[in-house]
């Protein structure tokens, strides 16, 4: 087995971003460990999803049920498909420990999501928490810290 290096955890970060601008949400699901959850929270150094109210905490099966609303042919607010443009700066590794597998990596964003007429940008970071399967990378958490976490949004369609 291959030992996991700082740019492949770099790369894999660039990666699930082009994946998801893409809308290649199958693919992207992939990327996660069957026991993973993507998280938003609501307040800024939340700790905890499930004691706090958060934007999003979605296991692996929510996550799905998502995709398949945004892929289906009777998902009016779909029609035209919302886009998506994450720019992202130089991701950061900030633990990584090859005895267990598991790395986290912290990366600072700008997202851009728009849908006919309507643009929306998004500041914030998302932190992976990525770990060895099999001698590949996957997700177990994805935390997407937004900067103005607790203002008023409207629908946010895709993931960040």
């Amino acid at each position: 087995m291959t030992a996991i290096t700082e740019k492949n955890l770099i790369d894999f970060v660039y990666a699930e971003a082009r994946i998801l601008d893409e809308q290649r949400f199958e693919d992207w699901l992939t990327l996660f460990t069957e026991d993973a959850y993507y998280w938003m929270p609501l307040a800024h150094d939340q700790q905890d999803p499930r004691l706090h109210t958060s934007l999003m905490y979605e296991d692996k099966l929510l996550l799905r049920v998502r995709i398949e609303r945004l892929t289906g042919q009777r998902t009016f607010s779909q029609q035209p498909k919302s886009r998506s443009h994450h720019l992202l700066q130089a991701p950061t590794v900030e633990s990584s420990d090859a005895g267990t597998g598991e790395h986290v990596v912290r990366t600072a964003f700008l997202y851009t999501e728009t849908r006919l007429d309507a643009q929306t940008t998004y500041a914030g970071w998302s932190t992976h928490h990525l770990v060895e399967v099999e001698g590949t990378l996957k997700i177990r958490l994805k935390r997407v810290d937004l900067v103005n976490c607790d203002a008023a949004f409207g629908n946010i369609q895709l993931f960040m």
